[in-house]
């Protein structure tokens, strides 16, 4: 037999006969825009540390066993675990998605997002015209004040 294919045995035992990934689909958690997801953290974490807070934000909660992510902006950033000495426990990958009931019309470069659950109403999504988002925005604003009483 060839040496290639006994080079190429070689690797297949070492490394597996599983393509290279860039990430472990484990090692990456995904969240959907403007959702809040519950994430369990190792013992010992005292410290995290989000690479870019405008894509996602990570609150510990009190019990220092479990963590709040938050989806704040689309992409992907990474977030750090550390103990009380500083030393790296955990580090993942967060991915932030866009919401699945999101429709959007496109019209030239202007873009407009409806939310479509059942029924499709305008919504604030990131890249939206400036016009329609400020208008939905205002109206959510305004809807969002006479709910909690505070109407100016």
């Amino acid at each position: 037999m060839s040496s290639r294919f006994w080079l190429a045995l070689a690797f297949m035992v070492a490394f597996g006969s599983q393509p290279a990934r860039a990430e472990a689909s484990s090692e990456v958690l995904a969240i959907t825009l403007d959702e809040a997801k519950i994430a369990k953290l190792p013992e010992g974490t005292s410290t995290l540390v989000v690479g870019n807070p405008m894509i996602a934000d990570v609150t510990m909660l009190k019990t220092g066993g479990a963590m709040v992510i938050t989806g704040k902006g689309y992409g992907e950033t990474n977030l750090i675990a550390l103990d009380p000495e500083g030393k790296v426990i955990l580090e993942r990958q967060l991915r932030v998605l866009p919401n699945k009931s999101v429709v959007v019309l496109q019209n030239g470069a202007s873009r407009v997002s409806y939310s479509c659950n059942p029924d499709c109403m305008p919504t604030v999504q990131l890249g939206d015209d400036p016009k329609n988002f400020n208008d939905a925005g205002g109206e959510i604003t305004s809807r969002n004040g006479l709910a909690s009483g505070g109407v100016k």
